[in-house]
């Protein structure tokens, strides 16, 4: 889905930025573009950021886990 239309940014695109390790919506921004024109998608791509952030820490958890089991 687009996250933002002025820059053609999707979830993916943000999912993406935080595989590579940006952690601050201004290093997303950076990297995506996302939320730099108009504004009225910076909600969106902010919690985007925050879903992509959780999900990345959950996989990180369940490796520890299953190399603990």
């Amino acid at each position: 889905m687009y996250v933002c239309i002025c820059n053609a940014v999707t979830e993916k695109d943000i999912h993406t930025a935080v595989d590579q390790g940006m952690r601050t919506f201004a290093q997303v921004q950076m990297a995506t573009g996302a939320g730099t024109c108009c504004g009225q998608c910076t909600d969106c791509a902010k919690n985007t950021m925050l879903d992509a952030i959780e999900a990345e820490a959950i996989r990180g958890w369940e490796e520890m886990d299953a190399m603990a089991a």
